[in-house]
This record gives C-alpha cells, structure tokens and sequence, in this order.
C-alpha cells in the first residue's frame, strides 16, 4: 500500500469524528481543478509503511477514525489488506473515492472494511469526460452509488459547484443519482497546481455561498439530503 501523505488529525474529514488522514497516490481521473495534483505524478512521495501503521498505533484510543483518501485508493492493489489491518486497530474506517471502481468498492462492502463512504459525483454524465478527463465514465460512478444504497451503509455523495456547472446542470445530477442520504455542495477553490491549459478554466469566478445555498435550496425538490 502506497502513502504520500499523512494529516494527523482532523476534525472536517469524518463526520463527528476526530480522524487521521491517509493519501493515496495516483487517479484514473484528471480534474481541472484537483487539488491534490501533486500526487498524480508518479514522482510523488511515499512513506514508509512501518511508519505510517506505528503513528496508528501509537494514536489508538486518542483518534476515532482513519480516512483514505487520494488520488483514489481504489487504485492500490493492497488496500483491501492495508484497510483490514486499520480496522484491526480499532478505527473506524472513511473511504473516499471518486467511484470509478465499484467492483473495488463491492469487496470492501461484501468485507466489511469501512464504515463510511464518500463518493464524488462531479458532473452530469454528459458532461463527465469534459470535467473530469478523458477515461472517466459516470456511470461506473452511479453503479457504485447504487452498491451503496444497497448495501445500507453509512455515505454521503459530493460534488464541488465548479462554476462551469449551472444550476441546470446541478439539477440534472440530482436526477441521474438515485436518492442518496447525504448530498454535500462544497464551494469551488482555486487550486495551487494547475495545467496551464486550463488556466481559463481555474480562473473563472466561484460562486458565493450564498449562490450556492439558492442552488441548494432548489436542488432539495430532488435530493432532501442536499447540505452545504
């Protein structure tokens, strides 16, 4: 299992839990706007494993959770592993993902392996090679989000109002998805990285909270679970 960085402790990743974060490198997918770039590369750090699983030890009975995070983790062949061994601990385990490999996501399920699950949906279908690169397809992303509501685990689905995305385009989200329990609007940051082709793209205005509160407000008819 590959780790290229470690936040150790945060109360914003896991909902009502003081957890550590885990990132992964590498993802399938190419966000404009991603800010976590820099462990895209294969250039990117990684630590070493005996230390990462003594800082879990050490934290046991001090933090509650363990998030993974990337890049996408779904992408490393150990994680089912890596994740059993977390849990061992004692953790409760967050899994965010961007929901490209339900298949992946199916075994941590059928295993038991986490106990809370983020999923980003990023955009309409139509529109997800546009937002998202080239090899993303939404609707691996939906099947996953289906695996989920299946399964009656404990999710939320995310999805960051980029300002390429209207409100139009936030409602026809809420239709393709199934009612989910929990749907996050996060607010669009510049990131610090960017491809200098998608300089315009990064450069665009963000919309305020208040604008996305209105798109909240309207998507709710759709989604009840919407939050922002």
């Amino acid at each position: 299992m590959k780790i290229a960085g470690l936040v150790k402790s945060s109360f914003v990743d896991y909902p009502s839990l003081l957890a550590c974060v885990l990132f992964v490198p590498g993802c399938n997918f190419d966000c404009f706007y991603c800010h976590n770039r820099q462990l895209l590369s294969n250039a990117a750090p990684n630590l070493l494993m005996d230390g990462v699983m003594a800082f879990l030890k050490k934290r046991v009975g001090q933090l509650d959770g363990v998030v993974v995070t990337g890049g996408e983790p779904t992408l490393q062949p150990d994680l089912l592993p890596f994740l059993r061994e977390v849990k061992a601990l004692g953790y409760r385990v967050k899994l965010d993902t961007n929901g490209s490999s339900p298949e992946i996501v199916k075994q941590v399920l059928e295993q038991g392996l986490c106990d809370y699950y983020a999923v980003d949906y990023k955009a309409p279908q139509g529109r997800y090679n546009e937002i998202c690169g080239g090899n993303a397809d939404a609707g691996h992303v939906l099947t996953t989000i289906s695996l989920l509501l299946e399964a009656s685990v404990d999710f939320e689905v995310r999805t960051t109002v980029i300002p390429q995305l209207s409100t139009e385009d936030l409602m026809q989200m809420a239709r393709e998805l199934p009612t989910v329990p929990r749907l996050v609007l996060n607010p669009y940051r510049q990131p610090d990285i960017w491809k200098p082709c998608d300089e315009t793209r990064v450069n665009q205005t963000p919309y305020t909270r208040t604008e996305i509160a209105t798109m909240a407000e309207a998507l709710r008819t759709l989604q009840p679970g919407v939050a922002c």
